[in-house]
Parts: C-alpha cells; sequence; structure tokens
C-alpha cells in the first residue's frame, strides 16, 4: 500500500503544534504538577502536594459542562473548594492555574486579608494547607466566546478565621 505524500503549510504546522500543546496541558498531572509547584515554590516547606481525586474530578466535569452554553464566571456552591476561570481563545489549565497563582502578591499573611480592592482568595486555595486533592475540568464555550475552567479542592479551604497555612 502506498501512502499520498501530505504537504502541509507553516501555517498548519503552527495550528497542529499549537493544539498540542495547549491539549498537553490540560492533563490531570498537568494540574497537580502546576498547584504542587505553586504550594512548594510560593510557600515553602510544610505543605503536603496534592493528588487527583476523581470523584471531586466528576464533579468539575459535571459543573464545567453546565456552565459550557455560557461560561459565566458563576461559582457551582458545591461541597468543595473551587477556583473558575475563563479566557477568551484557548486557555490550557497551567495558564489558569497561573492566573490564580498570580495572586500571591496580594495576600497579606499576617493580617490573613487580601490588599484593599484585590483578589487573592484563589491563591489562598490552591495553598491551603488541609486541601490535599483535587480535580479539575475544562470546557470549550458553545457560545464561542472562550475556555471555562474548574478546578475543585478537598477538602475546601478559604475558612473564615482560618491563615491557609
Amino acid at each position: 500500500m502506498i501512502l499520498p505524500k501530505i504537504s502541509l503549510s507553516p501555517f498548519c504546522i503552527i495550528t497542529i503544534a499549537s493544539l498540542l500543546l495547549s491539549s498537553a496541558q490540560d492533563t490531570d498531572q498537568d494540574y497537580i504538577n502546576s498547584h504542587n509547584e505553586a504550594r512548594v515554590a510560593l510557600v515553602g516547606v510544610g505543605l503536603k502536594n496534592v493528588s487527583w481525586n476523581e470523584s471531586v474530578a466528576d464533579y468539575a466535569r459535571d459543573y464545567a459542562n453546565q456552565r459550557i452554553d455560557d461560561c459565566n464566571l458563576v461559582h457551582s456552591g458545591g461541597p468543595y473548594g473551587e477556583n473558575i476561570a475563563w479566557g477568551g481563545g484557548e486557555l490550557s489549565g497551567i495558564e489558569a492555574v497561573k492566573m490564580w497563582v498570580d495572586e500571591k502578591p496580594f495576600y497579606d499573611y499576617n493580617s490573613n486579608s487580601c490588599v484593599d480592592g484585590e483578589q487573592c482568595g484563589h491563591y489562598t486555595q490552591i495553598i491551603w494547607r488541609d486541601s490535599v486533592s483535587i480535580g479539575c475540568a475544562k470546557v470549550i464555550c458553545n457560545n464561542g466566546t472562550g475556555t471555562f475552567i474548574t478546578c475543585n479542592y478537598y477538602p475546601p479551604g478559604n475558612i473564615i478565621g482560618q491563615k491557609p497555612y
């Protein structure tokens, strides 16, 4: 059997490479690694690594699919800690975790609060000492507006009056 020779334009090669790279940043291990890197690099010794929890991931997938038509940034109100993100175009799981971790400068450990006018709760959920398992999911919005990503955490963090570590 002789296969036909396929010629790809540079645009096609870049597009294929981009798709492979972006989907390669959405595996369970990618989410785990990016969370654990943040926990170690940004906080230091003493935090346990998070692991993948398939029950939590099932919850995340179910909720992401509920948001697929509008991709509104609305929390599920479920039993787990939760970070949600939206990005126009293709947003990877690693990029979403980076967005949340980038809130670190806005968290003041001494007062256990965010700097006025800034968000830091996504960051504190990632580094919450008691949250030791995660499940994440990603959907491409049906309305063509981008990507919705959710990560859920067990046990949940951001308990009022407690510091994350």
